[in-house]
């Protein structure tokens, strides 16, 4: 399988939202229904607004495996606003927002390609710092994801009243 990495735009929204699709419902086939829940991501007003409104913000990537669209993340200059309440690095930075893939493409190395691209990005840029933050409940598995791709933790957080986060940050 041929991977290769482009930048993305508003016509590639609907394969980024059937690419969250596949991880819900991976994720449900697993029992794993406290990330994302068991309701498809592009049902969600607010989802589908999250990934146009970080496009916009910064530079949306796909990964695409024998040139179809596989996997997908958005860098930005900051995290969300739902992590407004932690220190802010002092320091420029690149955060990775809407990280997914297809899971039909699982085990193929494209969330791994693309993380390495999104380094690659934020060190061509002159920024030393990517940061990413995802689930932290349940077995741990998606942090230590992160882990083998080169991350460490920083800050953990919940939100809403249940949903335990974790940030991590690759120095590069």
């Amino acid at each position: 399988m041929e991977i290769t990495i482009r930048e993305g735009g508003p016509d590639d929204v609907p394969a980024i939202l059937a690419m969250l699709d596949s991880c819900v419902e991976w994720l449900t086939a697993q029992g794993r229904t406290e990330q994302w829940g068991t309701k498809p991501l592009s049902r969600h007003e607010r989802t589908v607004a999250s990934v146009v409104g970080y496009m916009d913000e910064g530079v949306t990537y796909i990964a695409e495996a024998d040139g179809t669209p596989a996997a997908t993340l958005t860098l930005t200059d900051a995290p969300g606003a739902y992590l407004s309440h932690l220190d802010p690095p002092g320091e420029p930075e690149r955060y990775i927002h809407w990280f997914a893939s297809d899971r039909r493409y699982q085990g193929h190395g494209l969330g791994s390609a693309l993380l390495a691209h999104a380094a690659e990005e934020t060190r061509r840029a002159g920024v030393a710092l990517l940061r990413v933050d995802c689930y932290a409940g349940q077995d741990g598995r998606l942090v230590r994801y992160y882990e083998d791709n080169g991350f460490t933790r920083t800050d953990t957080y919940v939100s809403g009243t249940s949903w335990p986060g974790q940030v991590l940050a690759r120095r590069l």
